[in-house]
């Protein structure tokens, strides 16, 4: 018999699922419970117990940490395909909060975790997500602190470009559902900075905007120049 919500999954290439065979795949799929959330939705806090873990199939959210004064510190954007919740602790590091309309598949800890000493393929793959995540936080540290404004904006679209690129390999558009504060808040940058830096790429026809929730990619090379300092 079919199973859902994995048979039909449109980013199972992508997600934690993808190494597993079908027997156990159905053993994930029955642990999986499918949520939707809107924009604006918190779907987890900071410091709550870490007690479900996320795999995102549509739409897009934002992880933040709240500094000691108030302000915030967007760290990164997740889109289909990423998961979402790993602690090191009991207690989740940052927040999320959707960015555009999602839906994700939630699992609980306990149980992932037993499926996980089960099949090891699965804890593989996890342990593989997480070395991404490494990665990413290494070169979010480069861009804060070495890279001059117009780098920045540059590297952040050719990261989506190269996202957009894995989903579909004739892609020459990106998904931008995030606003120019949460850009900035993520780049350490002010708002009317990355306006300004987005401005001037469009005037150099490195990128064109058809609507406030794309980016269209013209000029693929020089995007890569720009993002490198060349």
């Amino acid at each position: 018999m079919p199973f859902k919500p994995c048979d039909k999954c449109s980013v199972s290439e992508m997600a934690l699922c993808n190494a597993l065979g079908c027997d156990d795949l159905k053993r994930l799929s029955e642990l999986a419970f499918e949520q939707s959330a809107q924009k604006g939705e918190t779907i987890i806090n900071e410091a709550d117990p870490a007690s479900y873990l996320f795999n995102v199939t549509s739409g897009a959210l934002k992880l933040y940490k709240l500094l000691p004064d108030g302000r915030r510190q967007i760290t990164g954007f997740l889109f289909p395909g990423d998961f979402m919740g790993i602690a090191m602790n009991d207690c989740y590091a940052y927040s999320a909060e959707v960015v555009e309309n999602c839906t994700l598949c939630r699992f609980s800890r306990p149980k992932l975790e037993k499926l996980m000493r089960d099949v090891p393929d699965l804890e593989h793959r996890l342990l593989n997500m997480v070395s991404n995540e490494l990665v990413l936080a290494q070169e979010q540290m480069l861009l804060l602190g070495r890279k001059t404004a117009q780098e920045k904006v540059a590297s952040f679209i050719k990261t989506l470009y190269e996202r957009s690129l894995r989903r579909n390999p004739l892609a020459t558009s990106v998904p931008l559902p995030m606003s120019r504060s949460d850009i900035g808040d993520y780049l350490g940058l002010t708002t009317e900075t990355v306006s300004r830096t987005f401005s001037a790429l469009k005037k150099n026809g490195v990128i064109s905007i058809p609507d406030a929730g794309f980016v269209q990619i013209n000029d693929p090379d020089e995007l890569e120049d720009l993002s490198s300092g060349c």
